[in-house]
């Protein structure tokens, strides 16, 4: 996938970045929020991101769920507690941006 392709996926949910602050810019000076931000995203939307290394494959896993239905520690899927998305990335920079991107495109459709 690519960070690249993450921060366009995140810019055509309407995401501007107006506000630089915890963001990381890439190469062709576009701006991305990093973790951190993208957690208080997350939280300000009502939902818990998780961020975890998976050694076997060397990528990252991103997951969120509503923060009312939040996984106890270490649990996750259905039985934990309530609907989990999940993306992965192969830096955690990627596999946040892009679960910002599909949480933010999935609010969007909710509204509809």
């Amino acid at each position: 996938m690519g960070l690249d392709f993450a921060v366009s996926q995140l810019e055509a949910t309407g995401w501007a970045g107006s506000e630089s602050g915890g963001c990381g810019r890439l190469a062709d000076g576009r701006v991305y929020p990093e973790p951190v931000r993208v957690s208080r995203e997350f939280a300000d939307a009502g939902f818990v991101l998780r961020l975890r290394h998976v050694p076997l494959f060397d990528c990252y896993r991103a997951e969120w769920s509503e923060a009312s239905t939040e996984a106890p520690a270490g649990g996750s899927g259905p039985d934990a507690g309530g609907s989990v998305r999940t993306v992965v990335g192969r830096t955690c920079d990627e596999a946040a941006v892009y679960a910002l991107a599909l949480m933010r495109r999935s609010a969007a459709m909710a509204t509809i």
